[in-house]
């Protein structure tokens, strides 16, 4: 059997998860266009729920840094966001020197409209594979994900 033939089907799941992630970035986009943010708004709402429901605390340069953003754009961002309802601007109340971003309950709303159905979807996807087959996918997804954050910076 020639090697060829040999990748194929781990290429034809590298394939698989490029369409996706092209078809989820095309639906983000629609999102934030028909919301007046930019790109670069949507994955920093993301970013910030992803912070929230892990307990991270979220302060504009981490989640910059996370943006590849330096501090004037950052700063841009968060003011742009903040304008918009979005976003808020609080004090830690540990350390009131320092600023942690808090995403709007109309923000998360606005996203669960949006988003809701095709979450309940995939879940509904997931709920037809074994708990050992979604245990796979899991570990999957999250070597891909090291894989390619691994990637970013380089030349």
């Amino acid at each position: 059997m020639s090697e060829a033939k040999e990748a194929a089907p781990g290429l034809q799941v590298v394939h698989q998860l490029r369409a996706v992630t092209v078809e989820l970035d095309l639906l983000g986009a629609e999102f934030a266009q028909r919301n007046g943010l930019h790109p670069t708004d949507l994955r920093a709402l993301i970013w910030l729920l992803d912070a929230a429901r892990s307990g991270t605390p979220a302060t504009p340069g981490r989640l910059g840094a996370e943006l590849g953003l330096n501090s004037a754009g950052t700063t841009a961002l968060v003011d742009r966001l903040e304008r918009l309802g979005h976003v808020r601007r609080v004090r830690d109340t540990r350390d009131r020197r320092r600023v942690l971003l808090e995403v709007d309950e109309r923000a998360v709303a606005l996203g669960e409209l949006f988003f809701g159905p095709l979450i309940g979807q995939i879940v509904g996807a997931l709920e037809t594979f074994s708990a050992p087959e979604v245990a796979t996918v899991q570990r999957f997804l999250l070597a891909v994900r090291k894989i390619v954050a691994g990637q970013r910076g380089l030349p």
